[in-house]
């Protein structure tokens, strides 16, 4: 993946999906800007762009659960990067191992 603007010729930001290498579980899903996803190369640590404080974070940086970034793949449409990764520990901010733990049921 050596030119990575490919995946920016859409949009300024893409969605990232970060995938437990090891279960395939999915953990979580950002957003990331070109500097995000070269930092995310460069440091093999999972890098997003945080839309709501409008600034590079490093997944872990604060809570000490980095995601070491085993293996990137871009998408068929290249507008969408997966990140498996290996987990220190809990991904979601509240202690969940995934984001994904509200199930949504049809009323």
């Amino acid at each position: 993946m050596s030119n990575l603007s490919k995946f920016f010729e859409k949009s300024d930001l893409i969605p990232v999906i970060a995938q437990d290498a090891v279960t395939g579980e999915v953990l979580m899903l950002g957003y990331a800007n070109e500097d995000a996803l070269r930092r995310t190369l460069a440091t093999k640590t999972a890098w997003f762009w945080s839309r709501s404080r409008n600034e590079l974070w490093n997944k872990g940086e604060t809570s000490g659960n980095y995601l070491h970034v085993l293996e990137v793949y871009g998408d068929c449409d290249n507008d969408t990067v997966l990140l498996k990764c290996r987990p220190d520990g809990p991904t979601c901010h509240t202690g969940e191992i995934s984001c994904f733990f509200n199930k949504v049921n049809a009323e």
